[in-house]
């Protein structure tokens, strides 16, 4: 595999090259992981606000096993804001195994986010970035993966810790703020794959792109990567 001519030099790319590179990335990582996709399990926006949550700090598989029976107590928004803090402490606690506690800010965020949709959203997830991220314990990641996810709606990329690690990696962003980091990226990821996009690293970080072994001679954007250890 030819490494790209941009890729060692990425502060020297204009950004319809960046484009153009990124374009390229995305292709390739789609090839190689045709699976890519929301990997929390859900059957509705408010299912999917109640993973996203949970999954702060806490593995997807982890959340998933936890939502299994979550998610058959508590069916509607009123069920959450009828619950008692302890209820839900009680139900999520495994979530916070890796930040001692953690699940009771989980809960109360839960049990707060879900009686202001009752109060003021009908018991219904909004599908609206404003309207979302007034909701407490929602930001703007929370808000892109319901949009993206449960509603199909583009309005943004989800940054998680292996996209913030990814995107800098790839050379597409020098920033270190998930909000800054999502700005340099909405400029050249196309529209039609923002939703994608944060799938497509979040696999490829998990599978081959890891924070302290990254694979780089087997990894299918090696040429295309300005921190590759080895071109192929």
């Amino acid at each position: 595999m030819a490494r790209h001519p941009n890729a060692t030099t990425p502060l020297q790319e204009s950004l319809s090259q960046k484009q153009t590179r990124t374009g390229e990335l995305i292709a390739r990582l789609k090839v190689a992981h045709p699976d890519a996709r929301c990997s929390l399990n859900f059957s509705n926006p408010l299912e999917l606000l109640v993973a996203t949550v949970l999954s702060a700090q806490c593995t997807d598989v982890r959340v998933n096993l936890v939502t299994k029976l979550l998610f058959k107590k508590y069916r509607t928004a009123s069920d959450y804001a009828a619950a008692s803090s302890e209820a839900i402490e009680a139900d999520i606690k495994s979530t916070g195994f890796y930040s001692t506690g953690f699940y009771r800010t989980k809960a109360k965020a839960l049990r707060a986010c879900c009686t202001e949709l009752v109060e003021r959203h009908g018991g219904e997830v909004p599908a609206d970035m404003a309207a979302l991220v007034r909701l407490p314990g929602v930001g703007r990641k929370t808000a892109n993966v319901i949009l993206g996810n449960a509603y199909e709606i583009a309005e943004g990329i989800v940054v998680d810790t292996h996209v913030r690690r990814l995107a800098g990696r790839l050379g597409l962003t020098q920033q270190r703020d998930p909000d800054k980091i999502e700005q340099d990226l909405l400029q050249v990821v196309p529209r039609q794959d923002w939703v994608a996009f944060s799938h497509l690293l979040i696999l490829h970080g998990r599978r081959i792109c890891s924070a302290r072994a990254p694979q780089c001679p087997v990894c299918p954007v090696n040429g295309l990567c300005p921190s590759a250890k080895m071109s192929v």
